[in-house]
């Protein structure tokens, strides 16, 4: 039977899911912790910065080879050893008694989980027919969001009962574990279930057109309106949530630890319903581009409003305003749609890749500039309060950069293909 129409598929799905559930949450986890480590190593806000930003450095870096590699070799391979290097990286970071070993562990976790995005979906492309793909990539990108959503108040929970230190390691060695459980059901399964290899010539016409594809990528337009989408997006939410979420709630508000988690949980319910949601819009209207713009928009002035208030706005206005910032960034699924839409399938993972690595640059440059322009103010004027103020001038500028993104973004008519 075709792989597309048999059960086994939603296995595959579940298993996969699972895996980036937990891979996604390892993104945003350390900043929980960003003042306990600042306390038990003595590094300062821009060691931080820098330590959150290394793992998407990492991740970043990576995303192109891995869809070269993804389209020429198949991706089960490199997600079985991304988990598993992922949870390595987390055991050895909950291990960590000086602060080379943390930088260690955050590279170490950012190769592994550079796998994570381009290979899910290009095994879910494999087992998915197009029309199925379409409607589960929304679900696909709220996935995500969850995992974003466990390294809040559950795992900030796990911190206050166990210590960050047995937190890190447990989840660690279930990412090992759930490597195991990817080759069971990717590798030694599937050949039980499916013996032919039906992808090796699929394979042999990737390796001859690579070079060919780069030169494309590189020179494309729409490649690049994508790449720019992508960075307007997610930098802000994910770089910002992954350091200075819970310290902003922390200085500016007086919060608990807890609390400010909870304050951040907004963000990923806006997240959650943000991903199904426009992909549905998308559909109805038969347009990327349009509910794309309004998305932009929203996350744009929702960044600017910050420094209208100074910094701090009023606690009903900063869950209105983290909502619609979270939910731009559950909507940034739409990018992998358009990537569906406008090339082909062969070429899906290089220009994933590609337009993944914007969307990371951004997660990567946010918290080294964040924590540099907060040792500024610390420094000169001792008021913290300004820094965040100013600090919010960075994702104001990367969305900027995203809305002119979605402006060059060209599309078909793409009704038939979303429906």
């Amino acid at each position: 039977m075709d792989k597309q129409r048999h059960r086994y598929r939603w296995i595959v799905f579940v298993a996969v899911l699972f895996t980036y559930l937990l891979m996604a949450s390892q993104r945003t986890a350390p900043g929980l912790i960003t003042d306990q480590l600042m306390t038990d190593f003595g590094v300062t806000a821009s060691t931080i910065g820098l330590l959150t930003s290394i793992q998407f450095f990492v991740y970043t870096s990576l995303q192109i080879p891995m869809g070269i590699l993804a389209d020429r070799f198949g991706p089960n391979f490199f997600l079985i050893i991304g988990a598993t290097l992922t949870g390595l990286g987390t055991i050895l970071y909950s291990l960590g008694t000086h602060e080379f070993v943390l930088f260690f562990s955050r590279i170490l976790t950012g190769v592994g989980d550079a796998t994570i995005w381009v290979n899910m979906v290009l095994i879910l492309a494999q087992w998915f027919q197009k029309k199925e793909f379409v409607r589960l990539i929304g679900f696909v990108g709220m996935t995500g969001s969850l995992g974003f959503l466990l390294a809040t108040v559950p795992f900030a929970t796990l911190i206050l009962l166990f210590g960050w230190r047995i937190s890190f390691f447990s989840t660690g060695l279930l990412l090992c574990l759930c490597g195991v459980l990817l080759y069971f059901v990717l590798v030694k399964n599937t050949k039980r279930i499916f013996p032919a290899k039906p992808v090796v010539e699929a394979e042999v016409i990737q390796r001859e057109k690579t070079a060919v594809l780069l030169r494309r990528i590189f020179s494309n337009r729409q490649a690049w309106a994508l790449f720019f989408c992508h960075f307007g997006v997610v930098g802000g939410y994910v770089g910002f949530i992954s350091s200075w979420a819970v310290p902003y709630g922390i200085n500016m508000y007086e919060m608990t630890r807890s609390e400010a988690s909870q304050l951040i949980m907004i963000g990923l319910i806006g997240a959650l319903l943000g991903a199904p949601l426009m992909s549905w819009i998308a559909g109805w209207l038969g347009s990327i581009k349009r509910p794309y713009i309004v998305v932009h928009m929203a996350v744009l002035l929702s960044w600017f409003s910050f420094l209208l208030w100074k910094g701090h706005p009023s606690i009903f206005w900063l869950i209105v305003l983290f909502f619609f910032i979270g939910f731009g960034y559950g909507a940034s699924a739409l990018t992998f749609a358009a990537v569906r839409q406008t090339f082909p399938i062969t070429e899906s993972g290089i220009v994933s890749g590609f337009a993944n690595t914007g969307g990371f640059l951004s997660a990567a440059l946010l918290p080294i500039i964040f924590g540099y322009i907060l040792d500024h103010f610390q420094a000169a004027t001792g008021n913290l309060s300004d820094g965040y103020y100013y600090g919010f001038i960075s994702p104001v500028i990367f969305s900027v950069i995203g809305l002119i993104g979605v402006l060059f973004l060209k599309e078909k008519h793409m009704k038939a293909d979303l429906q």
